[in-house]
C-alpha cells in the first residue's frame, strides 16, 4: 500500500505571491531586446511633434537663378495607419470647418461683384459672333463657320482670363462628337411621379439664406442654436449587440450590399427634399461610418434648427430607385466566365458563342416595357436621432469630435471583429459587395449576362477596381466627409491658409516659416520647377537623417510659438480667436 500526500486547499485571498521573474542577464540577448529601439523611439517622437514619418523628397529649381534644393513635403495621408502625424492634422482640420461654419450668424459668402465695362464689352463681342455664326451656319458657308469658332474660342479664353466665373454657353457640336457613344447622346427619362408608399412633401420656393432662425427668451435673451442628425438605412434582419445577426440565412445581404452603394445618393436626395421642405438652403457638415452592424449611417451638423418631425417625415419620404438591368438571376460564375471576342469586339457566351446583351439593349427592354419596376429601391430605417445644440458649449465641442472620431481609419477598421461570427458576418457582406455592380460600367454586370456601357477586353468579373467593392470600405466608396457648398465659404486649403496665417500674426513674421510651407506668399513671385525626387538620388539624405532635421526644425517652432503665446497672454487688450492644434504649432 503506498502512501500518499495530500495538500491542504489554500483560502481565497490568502495564495502567495507569485515569484518575481529574475531580471535577465546583463550582456545577455534578453536584456539586449529588452531596450527601445532607436528606430521607435525616432518615430514615437516624430508623432508627438507632428513631423510625417514618411515626407516626399521634392526638387525645387529656382528657374531664375538656377539654384535646385530638396525640400521634404508632408505626404498628406488621411489614414493613421499610413502617416498618424498627417491623418491627425487633416482630422484638426476638419474639425474646424465644421467649427467655423456650424452656428454662423451671417453668410458665409458674399453676393458677386459687379461686372467691369471690360467684362461687359467682352460679353457683347461674344454675342455678336454668335448671331454671326448662326447666319453662317444658315447660309451653309461652312469656312466662315469654321473662321467664327475660331474667333469663339479665342473670345472665351480672354473672358475667363479677364476674371468671369463660368462659361457662357455651351460650346457648339461639330455632329461627330457622339462617335463610338452607343446611345448616341439620347437621354433617357424616367417617370418623375412620387411613389404611392412614400408619403408627399410640402414644396416651398427655397430663400436664398443659409442661416436659421433667431429666437428671442422671455427675458430678451437672443439665441441661435444648431442640430445635430443621424440618419440610419432600414433592418436587414434581427442582430445581436454585437451587430452580427440572429440568423444569417435570413439576413438580407444582397439589400445591405446594395444599399450600401447607393446610400451617396439617398443622401443627396435627403438634402433635397429637406431643403425644398423648409424653404430655405439647409447647410450640413457630417461623416458617413459604418454601424455595428456594418451598415453606413451619417453624422451631420446643421446649421439653424428644424422640427424633429419635419425631419423624420422628410426621412420616410425620401428614396432613390436604381433603374438597371435585373440582377436576379446570375447566369455565370467566376468557374465559367464569357469571354471576349476579339474579332466582334463583344462578350460572348463561351459555350455558345452568342454575344450578351449590351446596356442599351438592356435598358431598351426598360423603357418597352410599361409595368418595369426599379431593379432596386433604397430608404432610410426609421431610427432618425435629431437634437439641438447650443453655440460655445461642451456638447457641441463634444460633438464635433464624435463626428469627426473615425475619419482617420479605414471603414473596415471601425469595428474590429474579433469573434468567429463577426468575422462571418463581414465575410458574408463581402462577398456579396464582390458580385454587385457599382456602376454602369462595372465588370460585374458580365456575371448577369449584360456588357456594361462601353464594354472592352480589360474587364474582369468579380474583381471590379471600384472603391465598393474592397475589404476595407464595406461598400462606402465615396467621400466620408460630406460638406456643403456654403457651409464656412472655405475649402480646407483656405483653412490651412488661415492656421498658417494666424501662426505668421503670431510670431510677428511676414512670409513662410522657412520659405518651406508657403510658396507664393512674398511681394515678388518666384517662378520654381518642381519634380519628385527618387530615394536614391545622391541629394536625398537618408531617412532617418530628414526625420532628425524636421523634429528639431518642429521644436524650434514650436519654442517660438510657445513663447510668443505667453508675450501674447501679458498683453491687456490682444485675444486669439482662431484655433490650431492646441500650443504646438503642428497645424503648420
Amino acid at each position: 500500500m503506498t502512501a500518499t500526500s495530500t495538500t491542504a486547499p489554500t483560502l481565497p485571498g490568502l495564495e502567495p505571491a507569485p515569484t518575481p521573474a529574475a531580471p535577465p542577464r546583463p550582456g545577455s540577448r534578453a536584456a539586449r531586446m529588452a531596450l527601445p529601439r532607436s528606430v521607435d523611439v525616432l518615430k514615437e517622437i516624430a508623432a508627438e511633434y507632428g513631423v510625417c514619418v514618411r515626407p516626399l523628397a521634392m526638387r525645387r529649381t529656382d528657374l531664375n537663378t538656377g539654384l535646385t534644393e530638396v525640400i521634404d513635403l508632408p505626404c498628406g495621408a488621411t489614414r493613421e495607419d499610413k502617416c498618424g502625424p498627417c491623418a491627425k492634422k487633416n482630422r484638426r482640420l476638419r474639425q474646424a470647418q465644421i467649427r467655423e461654419g456650424w452656428h454662423r450668424d451671417d453668410e458665409p459668402l458674399p453676393p458677386p461683384e459687379p461686372a467691369t465695362e471690360e467684362q461687359k464689352a467682352l460679353i457683347l463681342l461674344r454675342g455678336h459672333l454668335e448671331f454671326s455664326r448662326d447666319e453662317a451656319s444658315r447660309a451653309s458657308q461652312w469656312d466662315q463657320v469654321e473662321d467664327l469658332d475660331e474667333a469663339i474660342r479665342e473670345v472665351e479664353e480672354a473672358i475667363a482670363a479677364e476674371g468671369l466665373r463660368g462659361r457662357v454657353a455651351p460650346p457648339h457640336s461639330t455632329g461627330d462628337e457622339d462617335q463610338g457613344d452607343e446611345d448616341n447622346g439620347r437621354r433617357r427619362k424616367r417617370s418623375t411621379r412620387r411613389r404611392q408608399d412614400a408619403p408627399d412633401l410640402p414644396r416651398r420656393k427655397v430663400e436664398r439664406r443659409t442661416v436659421g432662425k433667431t429666437y428671442t427668451a422671455p427675458d430678451g435673451t437672443t439665441y441661435r442654436p444648431s442640430m445635430w442628425l443621424t440618419l440610419t438605412l432600414d433592418s436587414y434582419g434581427p442582430v445581436r449587440p454585437d451587430g452580427t445577426p440572429l440568423n444569417p440565412d435570413r439576413y438580407d445581404y444582397r439589400r445591405a450590399a446594395w444599399d450600401a452603394v447607393h446610400f451617396p445618393r439617398l443622401l443627396d436626395r435627403f438634402w433635397q427634399n429637406l431643403r425644398r421642405c423648409e424653404g430655405w438652403n439647409v447647410q450640413y457638415a457630417g461623416c458617413v461610418e459604418p454601424q455595428r452592424r456594418l451598415a453606413p449611417h451619417a453624422h451631420f451638423a446643421i446649421r439653424g434648427t428644424i422640427p424633429r418631425d419635419v425631419l423624420r417625415t422628410v426621412a420616410a419620404a425620401t428614396y432613390h430607385q436604381v433603374w438597371w438591368p435585373s440582377v436576379d438571376v446570375q447566369r455565370y460564375t467566376l468557374d465559367r466566365l464569357p469571354v471576349w471576342d476579339e474579332q466582334a469586339s463583344v462578350w460572348v457566351d463561351q459555350d455558345a458563342r452568342a454575344p450578351l446583351t449590351t446596356w442599351s439593349e438592356a435598358l431598351d427592354a426598360i423603357d418597352d416595357d410599361l409595368d418595369a419596376e426599379p431593379v432596386h429601391v433604397v430608404r432610410f430605417g426609421s431610427q432618425v436621432d435629431a437634437r439641438g445644440v447650443m453655440p460655445g458649449t461642451d456638447d457641441a465641442e463634444r460633438t464635433i469630435r464624435y463626428v469627426t472620431k473615425y475619419i482617420t481609419k479605414h471603414t473596415g477598421d471601425v469595428h474590429k471583429a474579433t469573434t468567429d461570427r463577426q468575422r462571418a458576418h463581414l465575410d458574408r457582406l463581402w462577398q456579396e459587395l464582390q458580385v454587385t455592380p457599382c456602376t454602369d460600367r462595372c465588370a460585374n454586370w458580365l456575371l448577369y449576362g449584360i456588357q456594361p456601357r462601353k464594354a472592352h477586353a480589360k474587364l474582369k468579373p468579380g474583381r471590379c477596381k471600384g472603391k465598393v467593392h474592397q475589404r476595407d470600405t464595406l461598400g462606402i466608396g465615396g467621400r466620408r466627409i460630406l460638406i456643403s457648398r456654403d457651409w464656412s465659404g472655405k475649402t480646407l486649403s483656405d483653412h490651412k491658409h488661415d492656421v498658417r496665417a494666424w501662426v505668421r500674426a503670431l510670431l510677428g513674421v511676414s512670409v513662410g516659416l522657412e520659405g518651406v510651407y508657403d510658396q507664393g506668399a512674398t511681394v515678388e513671385p518666384v517662378r520654381h520647377a518642381w519634380e519628385l525626387a527618387r530615394p536614391d538620388d545622391p541629394d536625398v539624405g537618408p531617412m532617418a537623417h530628414r526625420l532628425l532635421r524636421a523634429i528639431g526644425e518642429r521644436a524650434r517652432w514650436r519654442s517660438e510659438l510657445l513663447a510668443a503665446k505667453d508675450r501674447a497672454a501679458q498683453l491687456p487688450d490682444t485675444a486669439s480667436t482662431t484655433e490650431t492644434d492646441g500650443t504646438t504649432g503642428e497645424g503648420l
